[in-house]
């Protein structure tokens, strides 16, 4: 019989970014006298500790970070939402993010080109230094024979009964796809990210989603521009089989109200 495998899919986490996910050492103290930074601070280790306390919790054996691992340079907003504009230091941010989980495989999207470069893939330094089992564009995995099919980009819905549509339509694509002579697997599970919502939608035999992302509110594009409600967590699976399997979304409730622009 095989043995139980715990999946962890993780995405969004915008290392470098003041409200991405931040490693303690990476985050030193501001002034109490700035009450916005300090403010922010204090989220990002709101934050951080339930990220950290939510995956001891799960114990994966799997990790899969579905892409905008870093924030990058933040050259429409002058680098002014940065903790570092460092591409290099935010790489070490996710990477001590990744070390945190004690996963025996990793597997890695490539995120948005803005924020992961644009001429350059980031993401690929953070899958070598964690020495992750895979980095990719658009994936799958087979885990005890459920196929798990992962990317990071979908499209957003700007209206609230919209948001299943876009992962439903992911399903009727790799149905098409599957049934061409590309090697494209059909697949049982569909993860997608990028929109910072958590939705899902599903019937039998099938179960499609947009995961939560592990960056905060608190960014200018979301206060300006964005209309919609954003969640930030994690979704993890309990795979026996193809037939005996279970998932589970945990969403944190962060601090009620935050400075909203830094």
């Amino acid at each position: 019989m095989k043995s139980e495998r715990v999946v962890l899919v993780v995405s969004d986490p915008h290392c470098g970014h003041k409200v991405g996910l931040t490693h303690p050492d990476f985050d030193s103290v501001p002034s109490k006298n700035n009450s916005v930074e300090y403010a922010l601070w204090k989220y990002r280790r709101e934050c951080w500790n339930w990220c950290c306390a939510t995956a001891k919790e799960i114990k994966p054996d799997i990790v899969i970070l579905n892409g905008d691992a870093v924030d990058g340079k933040g050259d429409k907003t002058g680098g002014t939402e940065l903790i570092t504009s460092d591409r290099g230091e935010q790489v070490d941010m996710a990477v001590a993010l990744l070390e945190q989980f004690g996963a025996r495989n990793i597997y890695i999207s490539f995120g948005t080109p803005y924020h992961s470069g644009n001429f350059e893939d980031w993401e690929k330094q953070v899958a070598d230094k964690v020495h992750a089992d895979k980095i990719g564009s658009h994936d799958w995995l087979s885990v005890n024979g459920l196929v798990l099919d992962y990317r990071h980009h979908v499209s957003s819905s700007s209206v609230p009964y919209g948001r299943t549509l876009s992962i439903s339509r992911e399903r009727t694509w790799n149905l098409m796809w599957s049934d061409k002579d590309y090697g494209f697997p059909r697949a049982d599970v569909l993860i997608r990210s990028h929109v910072h919502y958590f939705s899902y939608a599903g019937g039998r035999g099938w179960l499609a989603m947009t995961t939560p992302a592990l960056q905060g509110i608190g960014t200018k594009f979301g206060a300006r521009r964005m209309s919609g409600t954003v969640d930030f967590g994690v979704v993890s699976f309990k795979i026996r089989d193809k037939e005996n399997w279970t998932w589970q979304y945990h969403l944190l409730e962060a601090s009620k109200r935050l400075p909203i622009e830094a």
